[in-house]
């Protein structure tokens, strides 16, 4: 702790350094400040970057002394198009205040964090990266992360059932435990295991980054094919700013939030929290959800920034298990409580199974940004996460005194604890050249208990990692080179390396009709660590862990080109991926007839993402998308010719739930009244088992049309309304879960100060 506390002194010396003579204010459309961005100082007549520096919470620059003379001025902002700017300075300090106003931009114009951990236009970051803004998510208004994730290109999410059924995301072939979940900084999945979608509220998301491919160079275990970032919206105005409002609709859908948020000398504040609860279509289908946050900053000097994020959800679901297949439902022979046989009937939801999850999310940073182009962020974070799932087994269909039949309380309790340190340079920049290193140490200690309660004692485990990690960027006239790796050493696996190569070429510049054309390629290593009870848990009847197990990695490279239109308003992106998973976990059972973990299987995914984008209109924005992906399992040494495997576990199999075709649209319409918009998703066919017996090997396809817009009646009062699944069609996303028909939900927001 001494070393961290000299470390924070450090810091903040160097950003006490400079005087603050040159400053560059940046907006947004709004007029509200951007904090955050990144802004390169260029004199007049010469193409090398005389200053990089970072806007405050208040959206400011501060370069410090500079000598009178006209500046070209360079902003990057994440969620905005890159904005270039001429500035006269002038030799009176009254003079050399600027503001900068950035604008919208199509998909592939927009500036982005995720691929390269630096802001980025999308273009060049040699990734396939998509976005939602503040303003899509505001008319969209998602009940959680699912609801809007699942109309990104390239993303398939499959859910449980209804509200607060397990909501869970498949990239390009991978599993559901393939992806890196960071909210405000920090980690929430669980190492190896699925993350629920559906229990992540989006109530003051300022925006969200959908990044496609292995990233574990940047962002370690878990991010084999995709990574998730949510940022909180942080207060931009001199005037407090409180928000509420609340809105209703069927199924006993009810929910309701508020907000306070603003900037003052230097410290800005958002506090916010949300109520949602909905009774559900049918029997045990009740969900409800509560969360409370703060997102907090503070300047201590011009250069030097400290940030406090909170966030506390807790939430309650019914789980009514499978019981509708596709439409149908299925006839088994229930007992009586005595266990005699009872006519035929249907299959029943279960009555009385639910979960609780409760989650605590913290971290501190300190940020330090000077002219020169040195950057500076550390991270403290913490990450408690109490997962309850409880069965009394009171289903009739169950006979009596077999292990179904038992009650059961399963209770998982994971803590993420660790520092992060991230450093950025940005070298002196030309028309011509550009370079810039970004570079790390993160330690992590990882800390579980699994426990069935009826069956003690629970089961603990604890492992401790420490990563290094380097990525340097090089831009060399019309071509972008990013290579890097991480070396992690784990208490538990040892050493791993992980790499990763991107290149983008402007091999065409073009002209108005045909705008450009880039060409892309990366390759990259991923890796997965075992989730904590698969290595250390220990269930009685249920499963034995393997303190044995390795981690699950992935060999992954594409390539692909974008091809732009009419100046740039539209823009083609086509990309190949080719995944190769191997050292996978899969369950065996043993002489005793409970599972234990091993590294068996190995399997195959590749496929193509093909997305459009584009202005339709200047108001009227436009993405389209469609992806093909096809799966197989490669190997699985159980299956022998003595002892075959049956679906879906053989060779040649595919993998379940990874829909050959998909496709989404986002259309979105705003207006400074009014905004609306049209998302549709489609899933094909897909493989799928009901695990039970009734040799259903599939879950069909189907189409999902989401409605949403809002309108201001005056300033202050807001009305809106959301159409979920307009066409009222009846599916299932996971085999014998129905998902909900149509439902809608309306209400009015309302704002009282602010500017």
């Amino acid at each position: 702790m001494r070393a961290l506390g000299a470390l924070f002194l450090v810091f903040v010396a160097l950003a006490a350094a400079s005087a603050a003579d040159l400053k560059v204010k940046v907006v947004d459309p709004q007029s509200a400040a951007v904090g955050g961005a990144q802004v390169s100082l260029f004199e007049k007549g010469r193409d090398v970057a005389a200053g990089v520096a970072r806007t405050s919470a208040e959206g400011v620059a501060d370069f410090g002394d500079f000598a009178p003379a006209s500046y070209k001025v360079r902003v990057l902002a994440a969620g905005f198009a890159l904005q270039a700017t001429d500035i006269e300075v002038s030799s009176h300090d009254a003079a050399n205040f600027f503001t900068i106003q950035l604008h919208l931009a199509t998909a592939s114009e927009t500036v982005v964090v995720t691929a390269t951990r630096t802001p980025l236009p999308a273009e060049d970051s040699g990734a396939s990266v998509s976005t939602l803004e503040n303003a899509q998510l505001e008319t969209m208004q998602p009940i959680a992360a699912d609801d809007a994730v699942r109309f990104l290109p390239g993303a398939v999410i499959n859910t449980a059932g209804q509200r607060g059924g397990i909501s869970s995301l498949f990239v390009r072939g991978g599993e559901s435990t393939y992806n890196k979940i960071i909210v405000d900084g920090v980690a929430v999945d669980n190492p190896g295991e699925t993350f629920d979608f559906g229990t992540l509220p989006l109530t003051q998301a300022d925006r969200v980054e959908f990044l496609r491919g292995t990233q574990s160079t940047l962002y370690g275990s878990d991010a084999m094919t995709s990574v998730v970032q949510v940022w909180t919206r942080t207060g931009s105005t001199s005037v407090p700013e409180l928000r509420f409002g609340a809105d209703g609709g069927n199924f006993g859908t009810a929910s309701g939030e508020a907000s306070l948020a603003g900037v003052r000398a230097g410290f800005d504040y958002n506090l916010f929290g949300n109520q949602f609860n909905s009774s559900g279509l049918g029997v045990n289908d009740a969900y409800s959800d509560s969360l409370a946050g703060a997102n907090l900053g503070m300047a201590l000097t011009d250069h030097a920034a400290l940030r406090l994020h909170l966030r506390h959800s807790n939430s309650y679901t019914g789980l009514p298990g499978e019981w509708n297949f596709n439409g149908n439902d299925p006839v088994i022979t229930p007992y009586s409580a005595e266990g005699t046989l009872l006519p035929p009937g249907l299959l029943q939801p279960d009555p009385v199974e639910s979960a609780h999850l409760n989650s605590l999310l913290g971290s501190v940073e300190l940020t330090v940004s000077q002219p020169s182009g040195w950057q500076h962020r550390l991270t403290g974070f913490d990450y408690l996460y109490r997962y309850t799932d409880n069965n009394p087994n009171t289903d009739p269909s169950v006979a009596p005194y077999t292990y179904d039949s038992f009650p059961d309380t399963y209770e998982t309790h994971v803590n993420r604890v660790g520092v992060e340190y991230q450093g950025d340079y940005s070298e002196r920049t030309s028309a011509h050249f550009a370079a810039h290193s970004t570079f790390g140490y993160r330690i992590e200690n990882e800390t579980g208990v699994v426990s069935d309660m009826d069956f003690p004692p629970a089961a603990s485990g604890q492992r401790l990692d420490q990563d290094a990690y380097l990525q340097q960027q090089i831009t060399w006239g019309r071509l972008t080179a990013i290579a890097g790796g991480r070396f992690v050493h784990s208490s538990a696996y040892g050493n791993i390396g992980v790499p990763r190569v991107a290149l983008t070429l402007l091999a065409f510049r073009g002209g108005e009709l045909f705008s450009g054309t880039r060409l892309r390629f990366s390759y990259a290593v991923g890796y997965m660590e075992p989730a904590l009870y698969q290595a250390f848990g220990e269930i009685a009847y249920d499963y034995t862990s393997n303190r044995g197990l390795l981690p699950e990695r992935t060999r992954a490279f594409e390539a692909g080109f974008e091809q732009k239109f009419f100046a740039g308003r539209w823009a083609l992106n086509a990309t190949y991926f080719n995944n190769l998973f191997h050292d996978q976990i899969e369950a065996v059972p043993t002489a005793s007839g409970a599972y234990e973990f091993f590294n068996l299987e190995q399997s195959f995914a590749q496929g193509a993402e093909i997305e459009l984008q584009g202005r339709i209109r200047p108001r009227l924005l436009l993405t389209a998308a469609y992806t093909y992906t096809s799966t197989e399992i490669l190997e699985n040494p159980e299956c022998t010719s003595a002892n075959p495997c049956s679906f879906p576990y053989a060779p040649g199999d595919p993998l379940l739930l990874r829909p050959k075709h998909s496709a989404t649209t986002l259309l979105s319409y705003a207006r400074k009244r009014w905004s609306a918009n049209l998302a549709g998703s489609f899933v094909g066919p897909r493989a799928d088992s009901d695990f039970d017996g009734f040799n259903i090997n599939h879950a069909a396809g189907y189409v999902r049309v989401d409605l949403g817009g809002w309108y201001a009646i005056n300033s202050r009062i807001t009305a809106y309304a959301n159409i979920d699944n307009a066409l009222d069609r009846r599916y299932n996303e996971v085999l014998g879960y129905p998902a909900l028909p149509v439902n809608f939900r309306a209400g009015f927001r309302f704002r009282v100060g602010g500017e």
